[in-house]
C-alpha cells in the first residue's frame, strides 16, 4: 500500500512546493517596481497600424498545416458523404470501439470536420470574389446579333380613284438580312475601382484569418473533448474501486452481523455506502458515453464507430513562458487582432467607393457593326432575288457620365462606413482585452490547478493509510462501520478531485497554446516506480455484477411509503 501511494504522488508529475510559490500569481498582479520607474505613458504604446501594417496578411507558416490525408491504420475512419442521412437502426448502431490517440484523433478531425471544409470553402469565394473584382481593370467586349438571318416578305396594294377608274399600283418586298454587332468598352477612369478591389482584397485575407481561427479552434475542441474523454474513463476506474471496495465493507459488515459482534445499522451503512458508490460509477458511465459521442461527433466518424482513449490522463508539461511573455505572445499571434484592422481597411474601402457614385467616370468605346441584304424591298413586281449587297460601320469615341447630385445619398453612404471603421477600431480595444482576460484565467488556472494536483495527491494518500488503518481497526472491533463508511467517501471524493485537477490541469495548458501560440511546455521527468507491482484491492475477486434497468417510476422507493 505505501509504495501504491509513492507512485500515485509521483504521477502528479510535481515536487512539493512552498507556499510562497503559491503567491506568486497574486504577486504579478501587483505594481513592478523593478526600476522604479511610475505609470507607463499609454500613448506611447506602439499601434497596431505600426506593428502589423494597415493591412496584415494571413500567414499559415506560423502553425502546422490542416492535414489533408490519413495514415492506413486510419484509412477506414474517413467522414461519411455530406449529405448521407441515416434511416435504418442498424446503420446507426454502434459496431466498433477504436482506441485513439490525442494525435490521431486531431488528425481524424482535420481531415472529417465538416465545420472547417466548410471554412475553407469560404475562402475560396472570398478568392472567387476578389477574382471578380480585379476583372474591373479589363475591357468589355459585348456581341449582338439581331437575325441570323432575318427574313421579310410583304405586298403592298395603292387605289388612286379617276375618272376613267380606279388605278392600281402594286409594290412587293422580299428580302432577307443579317445583321452583327460587336461594342468595346473600357473604362479609363473609374473612382469606385480600386477602393472594390482593396475591399475585396481585404475580404480574402479575412477569411484565410478565419480559416486559421476555426482551424486553432478545431485543435483546442479536440484536445478539450479528448481530455474530458479521459477524465470521465478515470472517473469510472475510481467508481469501479469504490464499488468493489464498498462490496468489501459489505461483506465485512455482514459477517461481523451474522457472528453477532455487529449490529443491523453497520450493515445499512455500508449497503447505503454500496448504492452511493454505485450511482456515482453510474453516473460516470452516462458521462464517459457522452464524451465517446461528443469525440466522434467533432471527428466526424463513420455512424457505427464510437472512439475511445487509447492512453489514461497523465500531466502534459509545465509552462515555461512567464505570464507577460504569454500576454505579449497572444497580441502577435491571435488574427482576431488582424480581422479587426482588415475591418478597418475595409470599411474605409467602402467609404471611397461610396463616393465613387458621384464621380465622373471616362470610358472608350468602339462600336463595329454589320449587316449584309439580299432581294429588294418596296418594288414593283417581280423581285429580284438575285440582288445582294452589304454594309459596315465603325465608331470609336470616349464617353462620360457624371452623377452630379443624388441628394446626399453618396454622402451619407460615405459617413456611415467611416463610423463602421471607428467602431471596428473600438472593436479591437475591447478584442485586445478579451485575449488578455483569455491569457490570464488560464495562466491563474494552471497554477491553481497545479496546487490542487498536489493537495488531492497528498489528500488522496493520506485517505487511503486512512481507510486501511480503519478497516483494520474495523476488524479488530475496536471501530465501527461508520468510521469505514466515512473514509471511503472521502477517499472516493479525494479521487474525483484528483481526476478533476489533473484533467483540468491539461486542458488549461491546451488553451495557453492556443490563446498564446506557444509551445513551450517542459516534458515531466520521467518516474522512478518499483519493479514490484504493488498489492491493491483487485476488482476481479469482487466482482461488480450488473444490475437491471428499471423505469424510474418502478424504482422509486419514496412514494411507496
Amino acid at each position: 500500500m505505501r509504495r501504491t501511494a509513492a507512485s500515485l504522488f509521483l504521477i502528479a508529475g510535481f515536487a512539493p512546493f512552498h507556499l510562497a510559490g503559491v503567491a506568486s500569481a497574486q504577486e504579478s498582479l501587483e505594481v513592478s517596481s523593478d526600476n522604479g520607474a511610475a505609470l507607463i505613458d499609454q500613448s506611447t504604446l506602439p499601434t497596431a497600424i505600426e506593428l502589423k501594417g494597415s493591412r496584415p496578411q494571413a500567414d499559415p507558416s506560423v502553425l502546422p498545416p490542416a492535414a489533408t490525408t490519413l495514415p492506413d491504420s486510419l484509412e477506414s475512419l474517413h467522414s461519411p458523404p455530406s449529405l448521407a442521412l441515416p434511416n435504418q437502426p442498424g446503420q446507426v448502431r454502434i459496431r466498433e470501439l477504436r482506441p485513439l490517440t490525442l494525435a490521431e484523433v486531431e488528425q481524424l478531425a482535420e481531415v472529417n470536420n465538416p465545420g472547417l471544409k466548410a471554412v475553407a470553402f469560404q475562402v475560396q469565394q472570398a478568392k472567387s470574389s476578389l477574382r471578380a473584382a480585379i476583372a474591373s481593370w479589363y475591357p468589355t467586349l459585348n456581341l449582338t446579333a439581331n437575325g441570323l438571318p432575318q427574313y421579310l416578305a410583304g405586298e403592298q396594294q395603292t387605289f388612286v380613284p379617276d375618272q376613267e377608274g380606279t388605278l392600281t399600283s402594286s409594290a412587293n418586298s422580299e428580302i432577307s438580312t443579317a445583321n452583327f454587332a460587336a461594342q468595346l468598352n473600357w473604362n479609363l477612369i473609374d473612382p469606385g475601382r480600386v477602393p472594390e478591389i482593396a475591399s475585396a482584397r481585404d475580404t480574402f485575407e479575412r477569411s484565410r484569418d478565419s480559416y486559421l481561427i476555426a482551424l486553432r479552434d478545431l485543435r483546442l475542441s479536440v484536445s478539450t473533448a479528448y481530455y474530458d474523454l479521459q477524465r470521465y474513463d478515470q472517473k469510472v476506474n475510481v467508481g469501479k474501486q469504490s464499488v468493489t471496495a464498498s462490496l468489501i465493507s459489505l461483506r465485512d459488515a455482514r459477517a461481523r452481523y451474522q457472528a453477532g459482534v455487529a449490529t443491523k445499522l453497520e450493515v445499512l451503512e455500508a449497503e447505503t455506502q454500496l448504492a452511493r458508490d454505485q450511482d456515482i460509477l453510474t453516473g460516470s458511465i452516462n458521462f464517459q458515453v457522452r464524451a465517446r459521442r461528443d469525440l466522434a461527433r467533432i471527428a466526424d466518424l463513420p455512424q457505427d464507430v464510437t472512439p475511445t482513449a487509447a492512453s489514461p490522463s497523465q500531466v502534459v508539461g509545465t509552462w515555461q513562458p512567464s505570464l507577460q511573455e504569454s500576454i505579449i505572445a497572444a497580441y502577435a499571434f491571435r488574427e482576431e487582432l488582424d480581422q479587426k484592422i482588415l475591418d478597418i481597411s475595409i470599411n474605409n474601402s467602402n467609404a471611397n467607393a461610396a463616393l465613387s457614385s458621384v464621380q465622373p467616370v471616362l470610358s472608350i468605346f468602339n462600336n463595329f457593326s454589320t449587316q449584309r441584304f439580299q432581294g429588294q424591298r418596296g418594288v414593283a413586281p417581280p423581285v429580284n432575288n438575285d440582288i445582294y449587297g452589304w454594309s459596315a460601320e465603325n465608331t470609336v469615341g470616349l464617353s462620360a457620365s457624371w452623377n452630379i447630385f443624388d441628394g446626399g445619398r453618396a454622402r451619407a453612404q460615405y459617413r456611415r462606413n467611416k463610423q463602421a471603421a471607428d467602431a471596428s477600431a473600438y472593436e479591437f480595444a475591447d478584442q485586445r482585452g478579451k485575449i488578455r482576460l483569455q491569457v490570464e484565467q488560464s495562466f491563474f488556472d494552471l497554477r491553481a490547478n497545479q496546487e490542487t494536483i498536489r493537495t488531492t495527491s497528498r489528500e488522496v494518500l493520506s485517505q487511503r493509510e486512512a481507510l486501511r488503518l480503519a478497516r483494520l481497526r474495523f476488524q479488530a472491533g475496536v471501530a465501527t462501520q461508520r468510521e469505514v463508511v466515512d473514509n471511503q467517501r472521502d477517499l472516493t471524493r479525494a479521487q474525483l478531485r484528483y481526476v478533476d485537477a489533473l484533467v483540468d490541469y491539461n486542458i488549461t495548458i491546451a488553451e495557453l497554446r492556443r490563446y498564446t501560440g506557444l509551445d513551450q511546455v517542459a516534458s515531466c521527468p520521467s518516474l522512478d516506480l518499483p519493479a514490484e507491482k504493488s498489492q491493491s484491492l483487485s476488482i476481479e475477486e469482487f466482482p461488480i455484477e450488473p444490475t437491471p434497468l428499471i423505469p424510474a417510476c418502478q424504482a422509486s422507493l419514496l412514494g411507496s411509503g
